[in-house]
């Protein structure tokens, strides 16, 4: 998915967590959220669950793409931009399944963009905050050149407002009609987080 894919809601309060690390699997060991996750790569195998979310017209209605309508568009989309994307990941519950996305896309050679998107049956249990966060937590050792991970955000899309503020991001401010969604010319919110910057 594109990197603007940031469209969740988020109500539960947050504790910190303790994450593990293992190969390309982030794990968060925490009982934070009501359900433990966990991060790794997406793969076809993924097209199933990937359908269940990316069909949902509540989840999309704040990405750039508009949902999917078939199967084989969904492959289709695996295999010509999730696999061949330099940092995508599965959002997993403990069984494995995929129920989100989650993105880092270089911007240029110091900053890179985060986008999100969980099923929407997931929304208010932490579950993106706490992917969020495991993300945050690791990035900037996976990629030590990177100087910024930032978000953009429709200004409407209070709910992953909320996610990136509870795990520590910076707003910057509103940038004014900055970009044009699905016919749209929207006004964004631009959230920033430094490797310097705590995590809450």
């Amino acid at each position: 998915m594109p990197s603007k894919e940031t469209n969740v809601q988020e109500n539960s309060k947050e504790s910190s967590s303790e994450m593990e690390i293992d190969a390309c699997t982030l794990k968060a060991m925490s009982s934070s959220p009501s359900e433990k996750i966990h991060l790794r790569p997406m793969t076809l195998f993924d097209i199933d669950d990937f359908m269940v979310w990316a069909t949902d017209i509540n989840v999309t209605r704040f990405c750039t793409w508009e949902p999917y309508t078939s199967r084989e568009a969904g492959i289709a989309f695996i295999n010509n931009f999730v696999l061949p994307h330099p940092w995508l990941r599965a959002i997993c519950l403990d069984d494995d399944r995929a129920i989100g996305s989650i993105s880092v896309t270089p911007v240029d050679n110091i900053r890179g963009e985060i986008g999100y998107v969980i099923g929407s049956k997931y929304w208010g249990k932490g579950i993106a905050t706490e992917a969020v966060r495991l993300v945050g937590e690791e990035i900037f050792k996976e990629k030590p050149e990177m100087e910024r991970l930032e978000a953009l955000v429709d200004v409407d899309n209070v709910g992953s407002q909320k996610v990136l503020e509870k795990v520590g991001f910076v707003r910057e401010g509103v940038m004014r009609k900055f970009m044009c969604l699905k016919g749209n010319v929207r006004d964004m919110v631009m959230f920033s987080l430094l490797p310097s910057d705590s995590l809450l």
